[in-house]
């Protein structure tokens, strides 16, 4: 899995022989799905008898750098048929999403018109740090987390990018703080540290 890391983050495959070099486009979605232990019970079930230790170690077989070219990474709780019904009058019409998509991509499209990228994803680190920054006082979350060392440099490039995309759907001009938290707890799970 870590022969992923070059082509999720260069958007291509790049193959060394003698004869010389050859590049392949390779613009991806990546989607990975773990359980959270090799039982897949998570260690809360009553019938998991996996201990802490071979739950670690079970989770480090996806490394480190890996993990931080994932920009989402979502822990997905088991719900109940109750809870799964009852959220059935709420739930959108894929074409009432696929809209709000198609909306957030032409503004992507707008703000980068006359640069090479069309999309948040394509956007270099350093122009979307220094280029296309979200609101004053966005970053106090993002720079405590480096404080703690949960987020590498490349991580808060890809938080940034995923603020960004909630920008977008939302309609937004630019990330506000609470777009930039909700990115960040896309990625390392912070929910409930920042004050709303």
């Amino acid at each position: 899995m870590d022969c992923l890391r070059q082509p999720l983050e260069s958007g291509e495959v790049i193959i060394g022989r003698a004869a010389g070099t050859v590049r392949f486009p390779a613009r991806f979605l990546l989607v990975l799905a773990a359980n959270p232990c090799p039982c897949g019970l998570g260690g809360k079930a009553i019938d998991c008898r996996c201990s802490p230790q071979l739950r670690h170690r079970y989770l480090a077989r996806l490394s480190g750098p890996l993990l931080d070219r994932i920009d989402l990474q979502v822990m997905v709780h088991p719900v109940s048929r109750a809870e799964l019904l009852s959220d059935l009058p709420n739930a959108e019409s894929t074409a009432v999403v696929a809209e709000r998509v198609r909306l957030a991509r032409e503004r992507a499209a707008r703000r980068y018109a006359g640069t090479p990228w069309r999309t948040n994803a394509e956007v270099p680190g350093r122009e979307i740090r220094r280029r296309f920054r979200p609101e004053p006082g966005s970053l106090a979350e993002i720079a405590a987390a480096m404080d703690r060392g949960q987020l590498s440099a490349r991580s808060v490039d890809r938080v940034l990018r995923v603020a960004w995309t909630l920008a977008d759907l939302a309609g937004r001009d630019r990330p506000t703080r609470d777009d930039v938290y909700e990115a960040l707890f896309f990625k390392i799970g912070l929910h409930g540290t920042v004050a709303p």
